[in-house]
C-alpha cells in the first residue's frame, strides 16, 4: 500500500483505495492519517481513532489530529466516497443513496488501520452527518468499536420524529423514480461564513471540498439520511461509551443572524440531544456554550472547552496521555 503526501502538509499522508458496496459498486475512499514529526509515546501502548466528516465536508482540522496523536492515539481520517479528495469526475458531490453504502469503505479502513497500529478495537469519531452514519455503521458491527465521539451528530430532523415522517412521504416517491433529482430547497451559506477565513471564520477551507452553499440536495441522499433517522429514533442498543457533544443552541433561519456566530445554525440541538438518549447505554451529552455546529471550528475559548471536555470523558473511558504543549488553550488554527 503506497501513502502520498497529503495536501496538509508533511505531517500528513493519504491513501486512495476502491471498496465495493453491498450493491457490488466499487467506490473511491480516500484514508488520511496524521504522522508527527516526534512522538512521545504513552504507556500503555497507542490506540486508533478513525475521523468522519459530515455531509458536503472533508478532513482538514490539523488540530483535531494533534490532539489526539497527543491523547495516545494514531489519528486517520477517512473522505468518504464522493466527498472531499475522493471526489471523481462526473460523481455527484455528496450523494449517497444508501447510508450502508459507506459500509464497506470503513471496514477497508479499519482493517488498514489495524494492520498498522495494531489496535484490535477502534475509537470512532463522527461529525454532523459522519455522526449519524458511525452510529449506524457501529450498531451494524458490534465488536469492532471501542468508543464513539459524536460531534454535532445528525441523528434527527428539525423540529421532531413528525416533520421527518412528513418530509419522507414526500421524498420518498421522487427517490425511489429520480434518486439522484435536485431538490430546489433554499440556500444558506451561513455556517460557512462562520468557519471559513475567506468570510468571517477562522479556517481555511477548499471550496471545491467544501463548497460555501453545499452540495446540491438530492432525493435519494435526502431519503438515505431519513431512513437513518428512523433507526436511530428506534433505538440501537450500541454497548460502547458514547460521547455527544453539541452547541448549547440553535440559530435555523433563512437569513442571517449574529446568534449564529455563537450557536449550531444547521441542527436543532434539542432535539439532537434528546435523540442521543436512545443511541445506547451508556451515553454522555457535552452543551457547550458558545459553540458552532462543529464545535472543534469555534472560537478558541470554546473549542479549547470542547477539547477539555473530550479530554476528560477519555479519562473516564479511555487511556488519556499528555496534553497538547500549552494545554488546550494552544490549540491553534493552522491550516493549509
Amino acid at each position: 500500500m503506497e501513502w502520498q503526501q497529503d495536501i496538509l502538509g508533511d505531517e500528513f499522508e493519504s491513501h486512495a483505495f476502491l471498496a465495493a458496496g453491498p450493491d457490488g459498486v466499487e467506490r473511491t475512499a480516500t484514508l488520511v492519517r496524521f504522522r508527527p514529526a516526534t512522538v512521545s509515546l504513552p504507556s500503555p501502548p497507542r490506540r486508533a481513532v478513525l475521523f468522519l466528516h459530515g455531509w458536503s465536508d472533508y478532513f482538514f482540522n490539523v488540530d483535531l489530529a494533534r490532539f489526539w496523536s497527543s491523547a495516545g492515539y494514531d489519528f486517520y481520517a477517512l473522505d468518504m466516497h464522493n466527498h472531499g479528495r475522493s471526489l471523481r469526475p462526473d460523481f455527484p458531490g455528496g450523494y449517497v443513496a444508501n447510508l450502508e453504502d459507506y459500509d464497506a469503505e470503513i471496514n477497508a479502513a479499519c482493517k488498514l488501520i489495524g494492520r498498522e497500529s495494531g489496535d484490535p478495537s477502534l475509537t470512532v469519531m463522527g461529525h454532523s452527518t459522519g455522526g449519524l452514519v458511525a452510529v449506524l455503521w457501529a450498531s451494524r458491527h458490534p465488536g469492532e468499536v471501542s468508543r464513539l465521539v459524536l460531534n454535532s451528530p445528525w441523528l434527527e430532523m428539525h423540529g421532531s420524529s413528525l416533520v421527518r415522517r412528513a418530509a419522507s412521504s414526500m421524498v420518498g416517491p421522487v427517490a425511489r423514480f429520480r434518486p439522484e433529482a435536485v431538490l430546489r430547497l433554499p440556500e444558506r451559506g451561513f455556517y460557512w461564513r462562520t468557519i471559513s477565513s475567506s468570510a468571517d471564520g477562522e479556517w481555511s477551507l477548499d471550496d471545491r471540498y467544501r463548497p460555501p452553499m453545499a452540495f446540491p440536495v438530492r432525493a435519494g441522499w435526502l431519503s438515505a439520511v431519513l431512513a437513518g433517522h428512523t433507526k436511530v429514533a428506534r433505538g440501537l442498543n450500541i454497548d460502547v461509551p458514547i460521547l455527544v457533544l453539541l452547541s448549547r443552541g440553535s440559530a435555523n433561519g433563512l437569513f442571517w443572524s449574529e446568534e449564529m456566530r455563537r450557536r449550531d445554525a444547521v441542527l436543532d440541538v434539542n432535539v439532537i440531544a434528546a435523540r442521543a438518549l436512545t443511541l445506547g447505554r451508556t451515553v454522555t451529552v457535552e452543551r457547550i456554550d458558545g459553540a458552532l455546529h462543529d464545535v472543534f471550528l469555534s472560537p478558541a475559548a470554546v473549542r479549547a472547552d470542547a477539547y477539555a471536555r473530550l479530554a476528560r470523558w477519555l479519562k473516564a473511558y479511555g487511556d488519556f496521555g499528555p496534553q497538547p504543549p500549552g494545554g488546550y488553550e494552544g490549540m491553534g488554527r493552522e491550516t493549509r
